[in-house]
């Protein structure tokens, strides 16, 4: 655990397929809070966490990221664009939820941006005194 300017983070290595998991839970989170709901987003955030799922698919079901460092690090810049998108949608939306915050924090650990997915997480919604916190 890393502390810099006031918030912890975990500062782990990249896990591309473990990010991979993240993003189909993503899904799945999303789909469970906006089920039959009318509230505009929902299906909006669904379709960046399908995306997300789907760059991040080959390595989950590998269960091993690219061996060559630039596909990899591509992988990994392009998930981050997208998880900030998500988090983006969710503001936008005000579809904040202490899940789906914890979701976006591990996802940015699993891509080596620990300290931006904790600041992330806490717009997406995540309890800043949840026990699954940092």
């Amino acid at each position: 655990m890393n502390v810099a300017s006031e918030i912890a983070y975990n500062d782990l290595p990249l896990d591309l397929p473990h990010a991979g998991r993240i993003a189909l839970r993503l899904c799945r989170v999303i789909q469970n809070r906006g089920g039959e709901s009318v509230q505009p987003g929902y299906e909006e955030a669904w379709e960046i966490a399908a995306e997300l799922n789907e760059l991040l698919f080959p390595c989950r079901l590998e269960n091993e990221a690219p061996i060559d460092y630039q596909e990899s690090e591509s992988l990994r810049q392009s998930a981050a664009v997208l998880g900030r998108g998500l988090v983006t949608c969710v503001g936008r939306h005000r579809l904040m939820d202490d899940r789906i915050g914890q979701c976006i924090r591990n996802l940015f650990e699993c891509l080596a941006m620990g300290e931006e997915g904790a600041r992330l997480s806490l717009l997406a919604g995540e309890n800043p005194y949840s026990l699954q916190r940092p």
